[in-house]
């Protein structure tokens, strides 16, 4: 080891080790949903019996025939080669078809970029749309990645901030505040994450007019889109206003509604231009993605729907349960939400007190004491951009859930 490997000591001074990463990637925050899931499930190994609310990753298995897909494309050797950086042409095609259905557009291939997962779809999107001195508006509460990726791209998210009393959507009055000479783009969610609010069509339309107005990018997530209840209809935001098709661009994948969140797939589609140029950007990134996780993406969104409706069925179930349960918890405010598999229940009642002797004047803080007294894992909302509250997902199996939310409500009643 030469002395520039030396790794450093306790004693190195802080300016030299702030030197060994950039300002830029040192100012990177974890992902906090996936934190609260690691530190839940090293718990779990450690024999403590943690019931984790955390990530958003459905427990049922890949759908049956998505892996069989996957299987048949295995040995054959034009899936061990290098395919396009775009994607495979079927799944563009495939996934060109299912956008231009719910959009009621016109999707070419050439629109559709796919990324290894969607969160690289967020990146991409935002390093190609963004320069530095860019602001976003960021409608909060909102999913942890975003203003990560978009400071990544040398720009600013502007937070706009709408609570349980406004249903977690923002009025375009505090949009219009928070625009300036600098907004490049709006980011939408919907269903949403972490809330589950599921826009309606009338307030994308609201929304997406004032955005055309203003010459205002959208970046609409739609990764829930098949994940919504009470007979709630998904919308998409280019249904509504479809003048916004040149400036606009629609994130997705198969994570969440097929149960594929280790398959790495996603993607972005949006005009011609900014797709050819996070193509160039993908190509020195990444490449392509994996084949054969193509190959299940196609088995996916061509294929049946209904091990989807089928899970759909289990989360709405599991919603009812997790919003009555939650309702009943001292100092909980429960909207219902629509869309996703998260309840957001608004937690400052149960702040600015003593819980087992410990003080608690925070949402993360409050995470904490439950995570340790309770052994349940939540995400607090400082994550989302939202104080005051916690995010529990009901991905998870329904004696966990009804077991789990027993024993904050019991920690709580203390």
């Amino acid at each position: 080891m030469t002395s520039d490997d030396a790794i450093p000591t306790a004693s190195t001074s802080p300016s030299a080790l702030h030197e060994r990463i950039s300002k830029r990637v040192g100012a990177i925050s974890p992902s906090a949903t996936l934190a609260v899931d690691a530190k839940a499930k090293a718990l779990k190994a450690a024999g403590r019996p943690v019931i984790g609310f955390g990530a958003g990753e459905p427990d049922f298995p890949t759908p049956a025939h998505i892996v069989e897909a996957a299987i048949e494309a295995a040995p054959v050797s034009a899936n061990h080669r290098y395919s396009p950086t775009p994607g495979l042409p079927e799944l563009r095609a495939a996934l060109a078809e299912t956008i231009s259905a719910s959009t009621s557009l016109p999707i070419e291939p050439a629109q559709v970029l796919v990324t290894n997962g969607g969160k690289q779809a967020v990146y991409q999107t935002f390093a190609t749309l963004l320069d530095p001195g860019d602001e976003v508006l960021l409608p909060a509460p909102y999913w942890t990645t975003y203003p990560e990726a978009i400071r990544l791209a040398g720009a600013t998210e502007v937070p706009v901030l709408a609570g349980v009393d406004q249903g977690y959507v923002p009025t375009i009055e505090q949009l219009e505040a928070a625009r300036t000479e600098r907004t490049r783009a709006i980011v939408v969610c919907s269903p949403s994450n972490p809330t589950g609010v599921v826009l309606s069509a009338e307030q994308l339309a609201e929304l997406g007019r004032w955005a055309h107005e203003h010459g205002i990018w959208v970046v609409t997530d739609e990764i829930y889109q098949h994940l919504t209840y009470d007979g709630v209809p998904f919308t998409s935001i280019l249904a509504a206003v479809p003048e916004l098709a040149g400036t606009t661009v629609i994130l997705g994948g198969v994570a969440k509604s097929f149960a594929m969140t280790g398959w790495r797939v996603g993607w972005m589609v949006g005009p011609k231009d900014v797709i050819a140029a996070a193509s160039n950007l993908q190509s020195h990134l990444s490449s392509h993605v994996n084949n054969i996780a193509q190959r299940a993406a196609i088995a996916a969104v061509t294929g049946p729907m209904q091990p989807v409706e089928e899970m759909r069925a289990a989360f709405d179930r599991r919603r009812r349960t997790i919003v009555e349960k939650l309702a009943a918890v001292p100092g909980f405010t429960v909207p219902t939400p629509t869309g996703a598999f998260y309840a957001f229940p608004d937690v400052s009642g149960a702040l600015d007190r003593e819980i087992r002797g410990r003080k608690v004047t925070t949402s993360t803080e409050l995470a904490t004491v439950i995570l340790e007294e309770a052994e349940v894992a939540a995400v607090p909302g400082e994550a989302f951009g939202a104080p005051g509250h916690l995010r529990f997902s009901y991905a998870l199996n329904d004696e966990e859930l009804v077991e789990g939310i027993d024993r904050v409500a019991a920690l709580l009643a203390e």
